[in-house]
C-alpha cells in the first residue's frame, strides 16, 4: 500500500517549491531607478536594506497589514521606502512614488518568477488522482489572484483552493494556517493530507504539528539537508522524486509509523 491511497489532499508551498525568484532584486529595484532617470542602486545595499525593512514590516504589519486593514499597495509602499532609506538612498516624494509603482508593478506579474519545470505535471497528476490540492503560502493576494494565473499554474487545473497569509491573516510558521487548509480541503483528517514546502521551520514542523504528514524539498541542495534528514524529515530533491515517493508501496508503513 502506498501513502497515496491513504491521502485525500497535497498543501503545497509556493516559493522554492514550485516557484522561484528570478535574477536577484537589485535588478528589479536597479531598472525601476534607472527608468526614471536615476543611477542604478547598490545591489548588496540594496538586498540588506530590503531584508531588514522587510523583517520589521513582518514584525509591525503582520500578513501585509491584514490585522490593520493596511491597503496591501501602501504595506508595499512603506517596505520598499524603507528599503531604499536603509539602503542609503532618499528620493523626493514624486520620484519615489514614480520608483516604487514600477517596482510594485513588476513584483504583482510573472516578470520576477520562473516555474519549475515539474511543478504544473505534478499538480495536474495529483489532481487527476482525485487529491485536492491546496496552496499554503506567506504571500498577499496579488498571487492567488495575478501571478500564479500568469505563471500558469491556475485555480481549476492545477490547484483547488488557496490559503494565502495576505488574506488569511494568519502566517506560516502558525499551525493555524495548515488548519484553515484542512477545513477548506472540506475538513479532512489530518492524517489524509500531506504538506510540501522547502522550509523546516514555516513547512514541516508547524504542518506535523496538526497532525499531517510532511516532506521537505530539497532543490537547492542547502546545506542544512542532512541535519533534517537526522531529525527524522523526508527530504527529497523535487517534485519528480515525491510523486515517485508517494505512490511507492511500501513507504506508508514508515509514515505512519
Amino acid at each position: 500500500m502506498s501513502i497515496l491511497s491513504k491521502l485525500r489532499c497535497i498543501t503545497v508551498d509556493v516559493t522554492g517549491t514550485l516557484i522561484a525568484y528570478k535574477g536577484e532584486l537589485g535588478d528589479y529595484y536597479c531598472m525601476a531607478a534607472k527608468a526614471v532617470g536615476l543611477p542604478c542602486p547598490d545591489y548588496k545595499r540594496m538586498h540588506e536594506g530590503f531584508k531588514a525593512a522587510y523583517t520589521d514590516m513582518v514584525k509591525e504589519y503582520p500578513c501585509f497589514g491584514h490585522a490593520a486593514k493596511m491597503p496591501n499597495i501602501d504595506w508595499w509602499r512603506a517596505c520598499v521606502k524603507d528599503s531604499f532609506i536603509r539602503a542609503g538612498y532618499e528620493y523626493d516624494a514624486e520620484t519615489f512614488e514614480k520608483v516604487f509603482r514600477r517596482i510594485y508593478s513588476s513584483f504583482g506579474s510573472s516578470a520576477p518568477y520562473v516555474v519549475f519545470p515539474d511543478s504544473q505535471p505534478f499538480l495536474r497528476w495529483a489532481r487527476q488522482k482525485g487529491l485536492m490540492v491546496g496552496i499554503v503560502s506567506n504571500a498577499e493576494y496579488r498571487y492567488q489572484d495575478v501571478i500564479l494565473p500568469a505563471l500558469g499554474i491556475n485555480q481549476g487545473s492545477e490547484w483547488d483552493f488557496g490559503v494565502f497569509s495576505g488574506v488569511e491573516g494568519v502566517e506560516k510558521p502558525d499551525p493555524r494556517i495548515y488548519e484553515i487548509a484542512l477545513e477548506k480541503a472540506g475538513n479532512i483528517a489530518a492524517e489524509e493530507a500531506v504538506h510540501i514546502g522547502d522550509s523546516m521551520r514555516k513547512d514541516y514542523l508547524p504542518a506535523s504539528s496538526v497532525g499531517m504528514q510532511a516532506l521537505i524539498l530539497d532543490r537547492f541542495k542547502t546545506s542544512d539537508a542532512e541535519n533534517w534528514r537526522k531529525s527524522g524529515a523526508v527530504v527529497l530533491p523535487d517534485l519528480v522524486a515525491t510523486q515517485e515517493w508517494l505512490t511507492k508501496e511500501e513507504n506508508v508503513t514508515a509514515m505512519l509509523a
